[in-house]
């Protein structure tokens, strides 16, 4: 054998050894990929079943949490997310009417939402219809139809040891038939005959 083909041989047995090297190296980084992958998807799945196991204990402690916060878009409208039109303020909802009636209609129209004219008994209520009410007429639920002077919240209040916001001289019964209460002026109340056509507060409690 001559010195060339020596040379032919040695370089075609050193070519077959890096292409083992490699080979055995290629494999080595596959090996490690694919142990790494099952060592994410098991992380994965034991991560998983905890957090199901966890919220099993959950709704075996609190099982209305799942129907009182499964929507979204309950804690966007308090009111309820068929509401919108409605405004929350201190534990009730409020609708602001955008059409003028009678106390009568106005008094009817609330009780078909299932809610009342709006009983203004706090200077924090009074506050929050004086700064959406902005100078409009809006009834609320105080007449004094019953018994002339005996003025009565619509959901049996007491008038007389509660809060009042009347208009200097009011309630004055005008032509002697004003007997329903509606938020004018800077929100203060003024008394009116029941015919006269404004707009209305509505009054009702959060779903649950």
């Amino acid at each position: 054998m001559d010195e060339e083909h020596l040379h032919d041989d040695l370089h075609v047995f050193k070519d077959r050894n890096f292409f083992q090297q490699k080979l055995r190296s290629f494999f080595t980084v596959y090996l490690l990929l694919a142990l790494s992958f099952l060592l994410i998807i098991t992380l994965f799945a034991v991560s998983l079943s905890r957090v199901s196991a966890v919220s099993s204990k959950l709704n075996e402690v609190h099982p209305d949490w799942k129907q009182n916060f499964s929507d979204k878009d309950f804690l966007l409208f308090p009111c309820g997310p068929k509401s919108r039109e409605w405004e929350y303020f201190d534990g009730k909802c409020y609708y602001f009417s955008l059409t003028r009636m009678s106390w009568y209609k106005a008094k009817a129209q609330c009780e078909e939402m299932h809610s009342q004219l709006a009983v203004i008994n706090s200077y924090a209520k009074q506050n929050f219809v004086m700064f959406r009410t902005r100078n409009e007429r809006f009834w609320i639920g105080l007449t004094d139809q019953n018994s002339e002077g005996e003025w009565e919240w619509i959901d049996g209040t007491d008038y007389k040891s509660t809060f009042t916001f009347w208009k200097e001289g009011e309630p004055n019964n005008s032509e002697n038939r004003e007997d329903c209460a509606h938020v004018w002026f800077s929100g203060e109340w003024n008394d009116v005959y029941c015919t006269y056509e404004c707009y209305y507060i509505c009054e009702k409690p959060p779903p649950h």
